[in-house]
């Protein structure tokens, strides 16, 4: 897998290429990152990335071109390292962060984590010129309903959630079958977790995790999961049922949650 990611800030992505999960991940050769600054690919003194926009209003909007160069720049370096080994399953998805996207979750994780990556467009000011998108980009990924001062925090988000899930990235694979919104649990919120001591504060640990039965251990979690689910995110409950994907042990344990 590689990331190639276009940015003004390209320092900010030291934090997943050099620590924790993905850092070890790095040096361990199971990813790698590109960096490309549209800066590079100016052609003025001032290294300009930026203008007025046309029909006036505030703020200023990247130029397309510079950005161009850079995606131009990144597909290059990839076919390069890619030389002589099998050709990338696809055409590279080319992302751009932006507010208008789609917005990501765990399914489109799980999905680049099964890829050979993708370039991502970290967007600053007001906008980028719309000539650029239309051109180059062929998905739009938003975080949520909210705005970012830049693309990069997005960018980052979506590496560490799809490195994570590598082979060989996670001391302990099965840690991610477990997470939050994963298929393994049916997209659902994971159960909450506990470790030593037994008693914290006048608060124990449930008798379920300490009873050694593996069976009602399972249970427990899968309730809890539903439960959590039901009162925080009952639009995963709604899904994961009319996908199918409730037991009929699920569905009687919701019914009784619903009468209490």
């Amino acid at each position: 897998m590689r990331f190639d990611v276009v940015s003004l800030f390209p320092d900010m992505f030291s934090i997943v290429r050099d620590l924790g999960v993905t850092g070890r991940a790095h040096k361990q050769r199971l990813w790698s990152l590109g960096l490309w600054n549209p800066r590079d690919y100016t052609h003025d003194v001032h290294r300009t990335v930026d203008d007025r926009p046309y029909g006036g209003g505030p703020g200023m909007v990247m130029l397309a071109e510079p950005l161009e160069q850079s995606v131009a720049a990144a597909k290059a370096a990839r076919a390069a390292v890619r030389e002589g080994q099998a050709p990338e399953s696809s055409d590279t998805p080319v992302i751009l962060m932006s507010p208008t996207g789609k917005r990501f979750d765990q399914a489109m994780a799980q999905t680049l984590a099964h890829s050979d990556g993708a370039i991502l467009i970290c967007g600053r000011y007001e906008g980028i010129d719309q000539r650029f998108i239309d051109r180059n980009v062929t998905h739009e990924i938003s975080m949520g309903d909210f705005v970012l001062t830049g693309g990069e925090i997005a960018a980052l988000a979506i590496i560490d959630s799809a490195v994570r899930l590598l082979p060989g990235a996670l001391n302990a694979a099965e840690s991610a079958l477990q997470d939050s919104f994963n298929t393994a649990l049916t997209g659902l919120l994971d159960s909450p977790h506990y470790t030593r001591p037994e008693e914290y504060l006048g608060l124990a640990v449930p008798p379920e995790l300490m009873s050694g039965h593996h069976a009602n251990i399972a249970a427990w979690r899968r309730q809890q999961s539903l439960a959590l689910t039901s009162a925080r995110r009952p639009d995963l409950i709604a899904a994961a049922r009319q996908a199918g994907l409730l037991s009929k042990a699920d569905e009687k344990f919701l019914r009784q949650l619903n009468m209490e």
